[in-house]
C-alpha cells in the first residue's frame, strides 16, 4: 500500500514517492535503458545517414574533424571532434561496459557458471564463426585487418528491436540475450587490446601500469569514494592514449578495479538508519521548515549520504553513468560515425566488395551459424539445458538479432581501417546493410514463431509494478 505522510493534520502524496516505489531489478533496470538507449541511437544513425546523403555532407565532414585544445602550454592534447568522441567519450562507454561485466560476472547472469555455460558458448561461437567467414573472403592483404569488425553484437539495438516485441517473447530470451551480449564485449575488449593496438609507447604504457597500480592500492585501501578513483582514471586515460595501446581500455580497467564491496554491510546500516530516523524524528518535532531547521536538514543529509555509502561504488557509478552512457555519448557515437555517403548507383558493385561483404556474411550468417549452431550443438550433446519456456526458434531469432554489429563493429572499423578511408568506408557500408538484414530478419522470425505467452508465462516487461 502507497504510504502517505501526515503533516498538518492533513494527507498528501509527496511527488516524489512514485521514485520510491517504483523498484526495478538491476537486469530490468539494464533491459529498460538499453532499449531506450536503442531507439535513441537508430534515431540519430538515420539522421547522420541522412546529412551524410544530402547537401550538407561536406559541412557534417567539417564539423567532426575540427581540432579540438585542452592543457597546459607544455603538454596538450589536440584532437579532432572525431577523435575526441571515439577515445574519449567512447572511454566513457567502456567504462559502463566494464562495469556491467564486473556486476554480471560476481553477482548476475554469468556467476553461476552452469547458468552462465549456454550463453558463453553461443557468444563464443557468435564471435568465432563470423571473424572465420570474413577471413575465407579476405585472407590477406590489409583489408584481412578488419576480420574483428564482424564479431561484435549491438546490445542496445539488439534488445531495443527484441523488446518490440512485448509478450511475445519470454523475459528469460531477454536475459539469454543480455548474458549473451556481455560476453561478446567482453571478446571485443580483448580483441581490441590484443590486436588493434598502434605502436607501443613503452613510456606511457609504464605510467599506465603506475596508475593501475595506483587504484589497486585504493582498492586494497579500502577507499569507498568514487572521486580519488575516477582522478586517478583520468590519468590512466591520458597515459592510454599516449601508449598505443587504445585509450577507451583504460575505462574497463578502471571498472574491474573500483570495489563492488561497500563500506557498510546491510546488517549494520539497518541499525543506522533506525537511529537516524529517530533523529529525524526528533529535529522535526521541533521545525517542521526544513529550510530554517538546520538540525533537521544536517539529519536528512547525514541519512543520504549513509544510502550511498551502503551501496557499492562500482555499482553507484554504473547507474550514474548508465544515463549519459545511453543517451549522450552513443547518440552521439552514432552521429559522428554512421554518417556514410551511399553510391547507389554501384549498391550492387559496393555490397560485392570484399570488405563489405565479408562483414555483411559474418553478421548475417556467421552470427546465426555460430550463435544458433554452437548453441544446438551444446544442447543436444548435453553440456547444457536450454532455458526454460525457450525453444530452437527463439534461440535462431536471438542468432539473427546477434547480426546487429552497429556500434562496436563500426568502432573496431575505425581502428583497423584507420589509414585505409575507402575500405572504411565499404566497412561502415557493410555494417549499417548487415544490421539492418539481421535486425529486420531475427524481428520477423521471432514475430511468426514466437507466439504471445500465456498469462501463466512470465512477460518480457522492463518494469514491475509497486
Amino acid at each position: 500500500m502507497r504510504q502517505k505522510l501526515r503533516l498538518s493534520g492533513k494527507e498528501h502524496i509527496a511527488p516524489w514517492e512514485r521514485a520510491l516505489d517504483r523498484v526495478l531489478t538491476p537486469i530490468e533496470e539494464f533491459i529498460h535503458r538499453q532499449t531506450t538507449s536503442g531507439i535513441l541511437l537508430m534515431l540519430f544513425a538515420i539522421a547522420a545517414l541522412i546529412i551524410a546523403n544530402s547537401s550538407l555532407a561536406e559541412a557534417y565532414h567539417h564539423f567532426f574533424q575540427q581540432h579540438l585544445t585542452i592543457g597546459l602550454e607544455n603538454f596538450q592534447l589536440s584532437k579532432s571532434l572525431h577523435h575526441w568522441i571515439n577515445d574519449g567519450l567512447m572511454a566513457i562507454f567502456f567504462l559502463v561496459v566494464g562495469l556491467e561485466l564486473k556486476r554480471e560476472l560476481q553477482v548476475g547472469e554469468l556467476a553461476n557458471l552452469k547458468q552462465a555455460l549456454l550463453p558463453i558458448i553461443a557468444a563464443v561461437g557468435g564471435m568465432l564463426v563470423p571473424a572465420l567467414i570474413y577471413f575465407a573472403i579476405n585472407p590477406s592483404g590489409h583489408t584481412a585487418d578488419g576480420w574483428g569488425i564482424p564479431m561484435a553484437t549491438d546490445i542496445a539495438f539488439a534488445l531495443g528491436a527484441l523488446a518490440l516485441l512485448g509478450n511475445r517473447v519470454p523475459q528469460n530470451l531477454l536475459t539469454f540475450l543480455v548474458a549473451l551480449a556481455i560476453v561478446d564485449d567482453l571478446g571485443a575488449v580483448i580483441v581490441i587490446a590484443l590486436f588493434y593496438t598502434e605502436t607501443i609507447n613503452l613510456t606511457a604504457l609504464a605510467l599506465a601500469a603506475l596508475f593501475t597500480v595506483s587504484l589497486v592500492a585504493l582498492n586494497l585501501g579500502g577507499v569507498r569514494r568514487l572521486f580519488p578513483y575516477l582522478i586517478v582514471g583520468i590519468f590512466l586515460w591520458i597515459a592510454m592514449l599516449k601508449s598505443g595501446v587504445h585509450a577507451t581500455l583504460a575505462g574497463v580497467i578502471l571498472a574491474f578495479i573500483i570495489p563492488m564491496k561497500p563500506k557498510y554491510d546491510p546488517r549494520r546500516f539497518l541499525s543506522l538508519i533506525h537511529t537516524s530516523v529517530d533523529k529525524i524524528e526528533a529535529a522535526f518535532r521541533k521545525d517542521e521548515n526544513i529550510i530554517v531547521n538546520d538540525a533537521l536538514r544536517a539529519r536528512v543529509q547525514a541519512l543520504g549520504s549513509g544510502v550511498s555509502l551502503v551501496q557499492a561504488p562500482a555499482q553507484t557509478l554504473e547507474s550514474k553513468l548508465h544515463l549519459p552512457s545511453a543517451y549522450l555519448v552513443i547518440p552521439i557515437f552514432a552521429l559522428a560515425n554512421a554518417g556514410v555517403p551511399i553510391d547507389w548507383s554501384n549498391l550492387q558493385g559496393i555490397i560485392l566488395h570484399p570488405v563489405a561483404m565479408g562483414i555483411g556474411m559474418g553478421l548475417v550468417v556467421g552470427k546465426l551459424l555460430g550463435i544458433a549452431g554452437f548453441t544446438w550443438v551444446a544442447v543436444k550433446a548435453g553440456i547444457c539445458d536450454l532455458p526454460r519456456g525457450l525453444t530452437m526458434h527463439h534461440i535462431v531469432g536471438v542468432a539473427f538479432m546477434g547480426g546487429i554489429g552497429f556500434t562496436m563493429s563500426i568502432f573496431i572499423a575505425e581502428l583497423g581501417f584507420a589509414h585505409h578511408p575507402e575500405d572504411l568506408l565499404m566497412a561502415k557500408t557493410g555494417i549499417l546493410f548487415a544490421s539492418l538484414t539481421a535486425g529486420l530478419v531475427g524481428f520477423g522470425w521471432l514475430y511468426m514463431t514466437a507466439g504471445k505467452q500465456t498469462d501463466s508465462a512470465e512477460p518480457a516487461t522492463t518494469q514491475t509494478q509497486p
